[in-house]
This record gives C-alpha cells, structure tokens and sequence, in this order.
C-alpha cells in the first residue's frame, strides 16, 4: 500500500522529470522501471522514498542521453575513419568520398578541422594530438567528441550523412 501511495505522489513530478529531458515514450518506461527495481531493492535503506525516486530518474535520464550521444559519435567516428581509409573501393568512388569529405570538413571551425586531421588523417592518438596542439589527453577526447558533432552536424545539413547515422531510433 505504501508504495502504491508513493507512485500516486511521485507521478506528476517523475512526468514533469521525463519530459523535460525530453525522453521518447517508449524508453520512458524502461527508465521508470529501471529507477523502481532500484528503489525496491534499497527500500529499507531508503530515508526518503519520493526523493530518491525522482533523484534516481533524473540520473537514469542523465545515463540514457550520455549513451544515446556516445553511439551516435561512435557511428559517425566509424563512418570518418571510412571515409580517410585507404580502403580498396575504386578510385572514383574513393575520390567522390574524399571530395564529400573535404566540403563537409570545409564548414568546421580550424580548430575542429586541425583536430579531426590529426586524430583521423594522421593516425595521431588523443595524447599525440594533445601535444601537437598544447592540450591534455583529456581535454583532446572532449574536443574530438564536439568536433564529430560539428561533422556530423554539417554531413547532415549537406545531406551526406552515412546511412548507419540516418537509423539510429
């Protein structure tokens, strides 16, 4: 009974949590779920059930979008390494790719283009570019992360993102 009183208090304010991190509905209630089995297994530890509920929801959506951020710059991280891979397509595929390419990585900012031609032209890792550009690993794993979003911001805008991008749910 309780915590049935406890889900009536709490619904408004886990909505009002759920749609301002603007979660689909379908993964809305996975993430409830995931934050209610949580709270069944810590109850007895628990000082303030409805506190921690929305706390371990608003953390959950944290996780959710973290994730969701990651696989898109993985996709895109791959199809990059593709498209500056001496790959054995045929010369004039190659060169329509590169040429793409180019016209994207035109619409970035130097430093971006500096940056993605150092981690992906060159092979360089995030500590070797740190050090060509006055930067630590950390930070040049960030950058790289914004860099591929600029990327993959201005691949979509000329409507030349990969087709593994354009699917994700």
């Amino acid at each position: 009974m309780e915590f049935e009183q406890l889900l009536d208090r709490c619904r408004p304010t886990l909505s009002r949590v759920l749609y301002r991190y603007r979660i689909p509905t379908q993964d809305a209630e996975d993430l409830l779920q995931e934050s209610f089995v949580i709270l069944l297994s810590k109850w007895d530890t628990i000082r303030s059930p409805e506190a921690w509920l929305v706390a371990t929801l608003r953390n959950r959506c944290n996780i959710y979008w973290r994730k969701r951020r990651a696989r898109i710059y993985d996709l895109v991280d791959d199809a990059v390494l593709e498209l500056l891979a001496r790959a054995q397509a045929p010369e004039q595929e190659r060169s329509n790719l590169r040429s793409d390419l180019s016209h994207a990585l035109e619409g970035l900012a130097p430093h971006h283009q500096r940056l993605l031609h150092l981690r992906y032209g060159l092979g360089c890792t995030s500590a070797e570019a740190g050090v060509r550009l006055g930067f630590t690993a950390g930070s040049v794993r960030k950058m790289t992360q914004r860099s591929l979003a600029h990327l993959e911001r201005e691949l979509s805008r000329l409507e030349l993102v990969p087709a593994a991008v354009e699917k994700l749910p």
